[in-house]
């Protein structure tokens, strides 16, 4: 099947967030004293970042402050107002997985369009496209919708503004992407980086464990 246009999630499928979100709770919860290893930091974080999500619609900074004060309490670390905010100022500094930029590359040579669906403001976006390689013709945010995937306001945005062209989303998330395209009827590839499993009832279009192995599924 030839796709018009591929869009991505950003974060945990272009780019390596948990290696960004470790290293800053880790550094920041030393500056203070506290021990917290990085793979309980991320399980943590991991639980409660959709749960403040889906409490309110909230600026991803807001959101982003809010989990780093749940996780820290969970430690019995209580950060400063500033250090509390330091998360959201670190994300445009997290760097794209290896295989991003190449991929990217394929795809784009190969004649596909690109865009990024993505649960963070616009600023915080724009900070981290430096990073690629590649333009993207599409960009939808939380800020824009004003809700988080795995609602359904990204991918309502994207059909809208994609139109008639054909169309894959590719994502390493299962719940935040996967999920929601299945049930819109949106072609959907599993970037399934982490080796998960996944909901049996629920089976992306192609799942592969890198982007570069979703450019040889496409021929490129």
């Amino acid at each position: 099947m030839h796709y018009d246009v591929i869009t991505f999630d950003c974060y945990g499928t272009l780019i390596d967030w948990e290696s960004g979100i470790g290293a800053w709770f880790q550094e920041n919860a030393a500056a203070d004293r506290i021990a917290i290893g990085r793979s309980e930091a991320l399980a943590a974080y991991a639980e409660i970042e959709p749960a403040v999500e889906a409490e309110t619609f909230r600026a991803y900074r807001e959101v982003l402050t809010e989990t780093v004060r749940r996780v820290a309490t969970r430690f019995e670390w209580t950060p400063s107002p500033e250090r509390a905010r330091g998360l959201a100022e670190s994300l445009p500094g997290w760097k794209p997985f290896p295989d991003t930029n190449p991929a990217l590359e394929r795809l784009v040579s190969a004649g596909h369009r690109l865009g990024i669906l993505s649960n963070v403001d616009d600023d915080l976006l724009a900070g981290t496209l430096r990073h690629f390689t590649v333009p993207f013709d599409l960009l939808v945010t939380a800020q824009q919708v004003r809700s988080y995937k795995p609602a359904p306001g990204h991918f309502e945005t994207a059909r809208r503004r994609i139109g008639r062209s054909r169309w894959l989303h590719a994502a390493q998330s299962h719940f935040h992407d996967v999920v929601p395209c299945r049930a819109l009827g949106i072609p959907v590839a599993w970037i399934n980086r982490k080796g998960e499993s996944g909901r049996e009832d629920v089976r992306p279009d192609i799942e592969v464990s890198t982007l570069a192995g979703l450019a040889d599924r496409l021929g490129h």
